[in-house]
């Protein structure tokens, strides 16, 4: 009996985690905050569980699309509901093709609202720009 009193709060804590704030913007590719940059995130396939190391890839573009090469690209985040960052440093490990880097050490560690920061160097200047990403619940066994 005493353990339904324990469960309903913890089972309603993790559902308002991992349910998304109203009105946010989950697009993945975007105009960096003062438009010098379009920046497209590349989620791994599929998409990542909790407490897994994935990796991902960035997009980097002028903002009409052209790809842009040999720039310094950076990724770090957390959740702002929570008050805490991702629990690895991710690295940028190069460029896969012109203006596609890659990005290695990505974990999340609990379901829920994260914000991914981008900031960028490239062409003598930099921007950054956030994405919000959604994960998911784990699905029960």
């Amino acid at each position: 009996m005493w353990r339904k009193y324990v469960l309903f709060p913890v089972v309603g804590l993790l559902a308002a985690c991992a349910s998304a704030p109203t009105a946010l913007d989950l697009s993945l590719d975007k105009l960096t905050k003062e438009g010098k940059f379009r920046v497209a995130l590349v989620a791994p396939v599929p998409e990542p569980a909790v407490h897994q190391i994935h990796d991902w890839s960035i997009r980097l573009m002028t903002p009409d699309g052209t790809p842009i090469a040999k720039g310094l690209v950076y990724l770090n985040g957390g959740m702002p509901g929570h008050g805490h960052g991702l629990p690895t440093r991710p690295i940028t490990v190069g460029e896969t093709a012109p203006g596609l880097y890659r990005v290695e050490g990505m974990k999340f560690n609990m379901p829920g609202h994260w914000e991914l920061i981008v900031a960028i160097q490239a062409n003598g200047t930099e921007d950054f720009a956030y994405f919000n990403w959604m994960v998911a619940l784990p699905k029960a066994r």
